[in-house]
């Protein structure tokens, strides 16, 4: 092990985006690649590292900047990875000018890394979709190969870059952290939806593709991609810190939801024109009843109060399996409140169509069905009550009725924009959030017990209501 990866090593865990802070890391470099930097004190370089000790192991995307001098600031400190043997400092890439500024000049000039194992080009889409009314931004509002940037706080599974021109519009750039052979569905998905004009997604600026050596492959190399860039809505929420403010104070979320249901089937409605469809066939749902027998099964192990309602949430998935299945199509694949960002005069936009995470990406880019994404929204809602009566137990009814009314408009309004009778796959959608709602079960048992309660509510009081439904004039 090198120098340079000996220090990533001891530093990853400590990383939000680390997979593995149960364990030290045991990373193996898989290949490397540098881009060129203006400054002359500076060695831009991403290593793509292995962790070993990972089950499975987990590929990782180190960018980083050597220097010869340790930077003056209290900041850089904070992103210090370690010293180097021969006396250099080495930094987390994304928190220092040379290596965001080398980022985007690949990006907008469309470069080619240096490589060393790893390969990597930059694709400029020049902004396409986005908010201009005309619809015509192209290369006039093409960013300049250098910006000041900043880091976004909190993410945790990738690094996200917040580009500001002095004289171009805001730019976010995300860095993946870990990587995937294959095509992220957070690049083709929102970079068609934009070219569509669909304006329901940010506008796409541009992305950067790599190759590695993969031994797993047929011809021994893997590809995907290594970042996205696209427009940056500045000041705004996004649609869970606005549903909480409104929960908090009991006010009317229900025309917000309704929009919010109509731009998600608009969403739908792109995706199934942009992308092919299938049909489900017998193998397929039976990989999707198989998952949720799967994940049942784990809950009732770890959660003890799921075991009285196995029966009762086997016989929701069995009326399932035998139900009506729609076509299968491109979705966004892990859709909650806080994925949407609602944006002044434009309505809701949805983010981060990476899906979940936790799944290989063969299955992240498969068609699937629209249900799953309903479902997620529905859980949202549910999640919000959930929240404010953690924090106001004093208005936890109004919580439930508020979030009552969230989900019914959310899928009224789904079914107005879309044409869809919702009713015809009401036992199918029931599934889904009874699924989601293990999942959330077992996560919360895992990690904030105290949050148990809100899954296993709605786990309790869907068996004892039944699948929602669209209002009857919904659909009129």
């Amino acid at each position: 092990m090198d120098s340079a990866v000996a220090a990533i090593a001891a530093w990853m865990p400590r990383q939000r985006w680390c997979g593995g802070k149960t364990h030290a890391p045991r990373l193996r470099r898989i290949g490397a690649f540098e881009l060129p930097t203006a400054d002359a004190g500076a060695r831009v370089r991403t290593l793509l590292l292995m962790d070993d000790a990972a089950t499975p192991p987990i590929l990782y995307q180190m960018p980083v900047v050597e220097r010869a001098e340790r930077l003056p600031s209290p900041a850089a400190s904070d992103h210090l990875i370690g010293r180097l043997p021969d006396g250099g400092f080495l930094y987390d890439g994304p928190y220092d000018r040379a290596y965001t500024d080398a980022l985007l000049a690949l990006i907008v000039g469309e470069g080619r890394a240096v490589s060393d194992g790893a390969d990597a080009a930059g694709r400029y889409s020049g902004r396409s979709g986005g908010s201009d009314a005309s619809g015509a931004a192209g290369d006039a509002a093409r960013p300049p190969l250098s910006a000041p940037a900043t880091v976004v706080g909190g993410e945790q599974s990738n690094t996200s870059i917040v580009y500001r021109p002095v004289d171009s519009a805001p730019v976010i750039c995300k860095v993946y952290r870990q990587l995937h052979h294959g095509e992220n569905p957070d690049v083709t998905l929102q970079t068609a939806l934009a070219a569509s004009g669909s304006q329901h997604v940010p506008a796409s600026v541009g992305h950067v593709v790599g190759e590695w050596d993969d031994v797993g492959r047929p011809d021994g190399r893997a590809r995907g991609h290594l970042a996205f860039a696209q427009e940056f809505l500045p000041g705004v929420e996004d649609a869970w810190r606005v549903a909480l403010t409104a929960a908090a104070a009991d006010t009317s979320f229900i025309e917000e939801a309704r929009q919010l249901g109509a731009a998600v089937a608009a969403l739908h409605l792109s995706l199934g024109e942009l992308f092919p469809c299938e049909e489900p066939s017998p193998e397929l749902i039976g990989m999707t009843t198989g998952a949720w027998a799967r994940r049942l099964a784990i809950a009732v192990a770890e959660v003890g109060e799921l075991a009285p309602h196995r029966a009762a949430i086997e016989a929701f998935y069995e009326r399932a399996r035998v139900g009506a299945w729609p076509q299968l199509q491109r979705i966004h694949g892990d859709l909650h409140l806080g994925q949407v960002i609602l944006a002044p005069e434009r309505g809701w936009v949805i983010l981060d169509f990476e899906g979940e995470p936790m799944r290989p990406m063969d299955d992240r880019t498969r068609p699937d069905l629209p249900a799953r994404d309903v479902a997620g929204m529905l859980r949202s809602f549910d999640y919000v009550a959930g929240t404010t009566a953690i924090a106001f137990p004093e208005r936890a009814s109004a919580a439930v009725r508020w979030a009552d009314a969230a989900r019914q408009a959310f899928l009224d309004g789904y079914v107005a924009a879309s044409g869809l009778d919702l009713s015809a796959y009401r036992d199918l959608l029931a599934a889904f959030e009874l699924d989601k709602a293990v999942y959330e079960a077992i996560y919360e048992t895992r990690n904030r017990p105290t949050w148990a309660a809100i899954p296993l509510s709605a786990i309790t009081s869907l068996l004892e209501s039944g699948p929602l439904q669209a209002s009857a004039d919904a659909a009129s």
